[in-house]
């Protein structure tokens, strides 16, 4: 089996929501650290920090924090286009240290948006379980967050 068909065996994660807000301001949402420290924690956890360099090339950091311990989420930005698309890889622990890949498109869709998320190169189907349920949470918490913002 060649590289190419075993990427190509990986399971691929794909969520779609509709959201209270712009393109624009979604798109923002991910690129700014203090949004980020709001919303993106699944489930329980609250977010430590988060460290965004956003730029093709540039790193992100995310610590969430849990009851027990710390989840390190880290990655690098592979393509920015606000306010169509954002691009980057995703590693944790969750992904038992192995790189994986995000993308993110931003549609409009009246007064608000439609967000594609899709997750690549998960190494098992159990990680992109795992990870459907943490992405859910997160965009549960992302939509009350803009919902929230958008009414002060």
């Amino acid at each position: 089996m060649s590289a190419i068909d075993a990427q190509e065996d990986l399971p691929v994660l794909r969520l779609t929501r509709l959201l209270p807000a712009s393109p624009e301001r979604v798109f923002d949402a991910w690129t700014d650290p203090k949004s980020v420290a709001v919303w993106m924690c699944a489930g329980t956890t609250t977010v430590a920090s988060a460290d965004l360099d956003v730029r093709v090339g540039g790193q992100f950091r995310v610590i969430m924090r849990g009851t027990e311990n710390d989840h390190v989420h880290s990655g690098e930005y592979r393509e920015i286009r606000r306010p169509d698309r954002l691009v980057f890889t995703w590693t944790s622990s969750g992904t038992e240290g192995k790189e994986t890949l995000v993308t993110l498109d931003f549609v409009s869709r009246g007064q608000g948006t439609e967000l594609r998320l899709t997750h690549e190169m998960l190494p098992s189907q159990d990680a992109a379980d795992k990870h459907r349920g943490g992405w859910t949470s997160i965009l549960d918490k992302l939509a009350a967050h803009l919902d929230a913002s958008g009414r002060s």
